[in-house]
């Protein structure tokens, strides 16, 4: 592979709001995405998977360039010789990689990836809190698995199309799917490609939606007919996916505190066809009290320290703190708390998080249980959906069934 200056311009310049502005990096790829009208697809799949490879592993990469923090651009250059150095990509005569140390390099590889928060590439705290939740063979399978880069994972919306339809479709466009065993509206890429650019899209016959995400809405347990909230909506991928198992029979009351997350939904689901759908922002508690005993289905989609998602959140490892962690986990036992009021003597609720912690999961549905709120409850069911073993997302998810 050749480098190109303004491609790799493009990486140095997303990368110093990354890491020294604290920006978002999908937002900030989105944007370097636009920089250049004459990019083709596989220089704006440089820009973007080159950017990210160095957010993923910049606690490693900025070892081996013996770099701290805020890096300037000399130090971004050269944690990006040692990214190049490393995919064997031969450096040019330029000068921000003059006296760049080959063999040390490598050197310094072999012996950081003996110590797995250097070849993992993650904070101390993350590392301990992972070995200290999950066991050490464990967690060692899974950050590795959760540094993988994930797979683009499609949802075939049923009202509007079939899964075998949409296959032939994309097809036609030279977008190569494969069907998952056990997933049964999921379509997995064969190789990237810019889905939401294709008519498919704009007609609303998928959405990207990770193959562990879609199996929430189908543990939920929906029949066309029923009310169902979906307590943590969100911008509503869970929430389309109920409409369409639902047939667009019943109704879908979508919350969120959040009201430009429900407008995003909106236009969702109209691009979808999913017409029971009705956005309610919780602006306060009376919102939750008017339906207490109403629903027959309540999803809730909790808050979490998503360390599930990190293939598609690189950045999240360093964006995420101990302490929020712990606030995070008060707020889901006040959610279950509250929310589980909702569901209707016999109906059913499911708790669900994109995280892999117990602590976040398992052992805050026994706390719910243990307690009033959740004394009229039973634990029908739980999934733990770890990385390493689906090969998708992080997830847990737990049904619950309020007594007759």
């Amino acid at each position: 592979m050749r480098l190109h200056r303004n491609l790799c311009f493009a990486v140095i310049d997303g990368l110093t709001l990354i890491f020294n502005e604290g920006k978002y990096a999908d937002k900030v790829i989105q944007q370097l995405l636009k920089r250049d009208k004459r990019w083709g697809a596989r220089d704006r799949g440089f820009v973007a998977e080159t950017t990210y490879d160095m957010v993923r592993w910049k606690r490693l990469y900025a070892e081996i360039a013996e770099v701290k923090e805020p890096f300037d651009r000399d130090n971004l250059w050269r944690m990006f010789a040692v990214w190049a150095t490393l995919k064997g990509i031969k450096l040019p005569d330029w000068k921000y990689f003059e006296g760049t140390p080959l063999r040390k390099i490598k050197g310094r590889f072999d012996e950081l990836s003996k110590t797995r928060r250097f070849k993992e590439s993650i904070p101390d705290w993350m590392d301990e809190l992972g070995r200290k939740e999950l066991g050490d063979a464990i967690w060692s399978k899974e950050i590795a698995a959760l540094n993988e880069q994930a797979d683009v994972i499609l949802r075939v919306n049923t009202l509007k199309t079939t899964k075998e339809k949409l296959q032939t479709e994309l097809f036609d466009l030279d977008i190569e799917t494969d069907f998952i065993d056990n997933y049964p509206n999921a379509l997995k890429l064969r190789e990237r490609a810019n889905v939401f650019s294709t008519e498919a899209f704009k007609n609303g016959h998928f959405e990207v939606q990770d193959a562990s995400s879609q199996l929430v809405a189908e543990f939920l347990n929906v029949k066309p007919g029923m009310r169902v909230v979906d307590a943590c909506a969100g911008a509503g991928g869970k929430t389309l996916h109920i409409a369409s198992l639902m047939e667009n029979k019943g109704q879908i009351i979508a919350m969120d505190i959040y009201g430009n997350k429900l407008n995003e939904l909106k236009r969702r689901a109209k691009r979808n066809g999913a017409h029971n759908i009705e956005p309610r922002v919780i602006e306060s508690t009376k919102v939750i009290k008017k339906l207490y005993d109403k629903a027959d289905r309540v999803l809730i989609d909790a808050p979490c320290s998503g360390l599930g998602v990190l293939r598609r959140n690189p950045d999240a490892k360093w964006k995420l703190q101990p302490d929020f962690i712990e606030k995070i986990k008060k707020t889901q036992q006040e959610i279950l708390q509250q929310y589980s009021k909702m569901v209707k003597a016999g109906g059913q609720l499911v708790y669900a998080t994109c995280s892999v912690l117990p602590s976040e999961n398992q052992d805050q549905v026994e706390t719910f249980l243990k307690s009033e709120a959740g004394e009229n409850f039973t634990l029908v069911k739980d999934k733990k959906v770890l990385s390493h073993k689906s090969g998708f997302d992080g997830f847990y998810m737990a049904l619950l069934e309020r007594k007759a």
